[in-house]
Parts: C-alpha cells; structure tokens; sequence
C-alpha cells in the first residue's frame, strides 16, 4: 500500500469507513488514483472524482455525513490554490450586480424540466416542513402555509418576494391568501415559467437585482435566496429590505446558514453548482440587522432540509434515465453527488436552516400564528 492511500485509509478508518468494505457508507474504489487527487484537492477532488467515476458508494449522503462529523478535512493540510481562493474571496465581491448573474445563467437557467423532475408541484427549490407527513408535496405545502402565517399574511397585503424563484410562493400566496404579489429574479427561465405559473392571479414578476427595487410592500420575504448575497454585500440586503418594508410590515428571511462564519464556500458546490455562493452565519446576518430590524423570531429547519434533499434524490433517479440522454452520465453523477452531499451535511448539523422574522424597530410584535 502506497503512502498515499495508506493515509486515506487510515483518515476514514477514524470515521468507520472501510475501502471497498460491505456497508453501505464504504467507498468502493474503481480508480487508485483517488487517493492522491482527495490529499491534493479535498472536497474539489473527492467531488470531481466521483464524477469521474473513480468510486461509487452505495449511500454517499451516510458518508458525508461521517466525514464532516469527523471533520476529516481539517486533518488533511490545504495548498496554495485554496489559500488563494480565500484571498480573492476577501479582495473582491464575488457578488456584484455583474457577478450576480453567473448564477443565474449556469444553475438557474438550466433546463426547466430538470428542476420539475425532482420538485413538488410548487415547484419549491428550498428547504420543506415535514410535520406531520412523509409526503415531499404535502411538507412543502406545510412550508409555505408557514410562513404565510408567521409574517400574518392578509389579503390587504402587497408582499415582495426576492428571489422568487419559479413562482411557488407567488402563486400560493395569491390563492390562498388573496394577496398581492410582487416577485424578482434574474434568472430568465425562473421568471419565464413563473409569468406563466401565476397567470391570472395578482402576481407581477420582474426582471431586478435585489439592489435596484423600489417600491413599499406591507410584507417582504426572501426563500432561499441569500445564499447567494455574499459576505460583503449582506448589509446592502437587509437596508434594501428595510427601504421597501413598511414601517408596521414583516420581512422573513429563510436562507441555508453555516456554523462558522467564511468568507468562500465549498470549491466543489462552487464550482459545479452554486458559483460565487456563500452559506451565512448567524454572526454575519446579526450583524447586518444591527440597527435595522428586530429579530422576532429564529426558527432552525435544518433536519427538514435532509428530508427534502433525499426526497429530491429519490425523484431525480426515477426521472434519470431521461436526464441522462439529456444531459449525460457525468452531469447525473454531479447532480446525485450535489443532492446527497447535501443531505450528509444536514444530517451531520454542519449545514443549518433558518428563518428569521423581522420587523423595523418600535413594531408591535406579531402575534404568533405557528
């Protein structure tokens, strides 16, 4: 056994994860020269990799899990690729109005029928509420049922939705509520299926930054969307936020939050998912409220979002046989690694949900509806 994968061995060993074992958590190597490329790269190169199908696992999710909860890569020493990394992140906004849209353009703007493969008819890109049912379609529901309560949504209301994604609050909201529903975005496939989604409901979808819309709006609420605000920008965020926000209204954020507070996030979720994406901490939206809002309310979903991530894998591989002549062998191989490395992160409490109610100071409290 070379040095290499000796080390390896032995560095997933402490998290009881045997090469080639019988559990399902065990990598099954196909390729020897994962060792070195996971030394060399970290979570770039065990990601890559499997792409490459260099392994296989039989519950990749398990782990990850057992990875992160074993915090296997601190142990392994990092290199000047990573270090430059960081400091770019630190130098420049990765997030800027031109910046902004890579997202948009090599995520969002994929083909419609791949997100619709694996969501609920809501089409919920975002973390659901499994309470009291085992149903994808019912706890996204019951997400959306949430939070309509928790910012007391009544039909008098004109509500903001940043980042509205492909209309599925819109549209509940406006049925279910009556109320008005102002949605951005700037990914032209989300809002080209969102105008059609909410077509003949009180529900406008436009093509704006988060950092250009003007108007008021007696509620406001942002599903999923600032993971995609960066460090240096979340400020920008809660002050537009505040600007549009009546002085009596209600603004819910619901954003995928990490434990420590980074200023770069996973280079494999970078760059084969999410570009110039950032999990926040709780340090670093306090301080963006700071002066701003009072925080109402701070509620953690994150064991819902393991739920919903393997409720998505489950969709996506009855659907993969039309992705993969689609799209190809390596891109399902990417996406099944997304969704289930997600899943592992959630389930080792690395990666958390949060919602957050806010209101400008000197606002009654709301009352409580959940």
């Amino acid at each position: 056994m070379n040095r290499q994968k000796h080390l390896v061995t032995e560095l997933l060993a402490r998290v009881g994860v045997t090469i080639n074992g019988s559990n399902p958590w065990d990598i099954q190597v196909k390729d020897e020269r994962i060792c070195a490329r996971v030394l060399a790269q970290k979570n770039l190169g065990l990601g890559e990799s499997y792409m490459d199908g260099w392994w296989d696992c039989k519950s990749i999710d398990e782990l990850i899990c057992r990875i992160l909860k074993g915090n296997l890569e601190k142990k392994i020493r990092g290199n000047l690729k990573h270090l430059l990394a960081v400091v770019q992140a630190v130098l420049f906004n990765r997030q800027s109005r031109k910046r902004s849209r890579r997202v948009a353009q090599e995520h969002y703007d994929l083909d419609n029928e791949l997100f619709m493969s694996f969501l609920d008819p809501y089409n919920q890109y975002s973390c659901a509420y499994f309470t009291g049912t085992e149903s994808l379609e019912r706890a996204q529901s019951n997400k959306l049922d949430l939070i309509c309560r928790k910012i007391d949504l009544q039909s008098i209301d004109h509500v903001l939705d940043i980042g509205c994604g492909w209309g599925g609050f819109a549209k509940y909201a406006a049925q279910n509520c009556g109320c008005r529903v102002t949605g951005i975005n700037i990914s032209h496939e989300q809002m080209r299926f969102a105008q059609d989604f909410c077509q003949g409901l009180p529900v406008g979808i436009l093509d704006c930054d988060y950092r250009d819309v003007r108007g008021s709006f007696d509620k406001i609420v942002s599903v999923g969307m600032f993971e995609h605000v960066g460090y240096k920008n979340y400020r920008n965020f809660m002050e537009v936020a505040h600007r549009c926000l009546k002085d009596d209204g209600i603004f819910l954020l619901h954003t995928i939050g990490s434990n420590e507070s980074r200023v770069r996030s996973d280079p494999w979720i970078n760059k084969y998912i999410f570009p110039n994406g950032l999990l926040p901490s709780i340090a670093q939206i306090s301080k963006a409220v700071e002066g701003l809002f009072v925080v109402e309310d701070l509620h953690n979903l994150g064991p819902h979002y393991e739920k919903t991530l393997m409720a998505w894998n489950e969709n996506f591989q009855k659907a993969r046989p039309g992705i993969k002549d689609k799209y190809g062998e390596r891109f399902c191989r990417m996406w099944e690694y997304y969704l289930l490395s997600c899943a592992g992160a959630f389930r080792a409490r690395d990666n958390q949900l949060w919602q957050m109610v806010l209101t400008k100071y000197g606002t009654a409290q709301p009352a409580c509806r959940y």
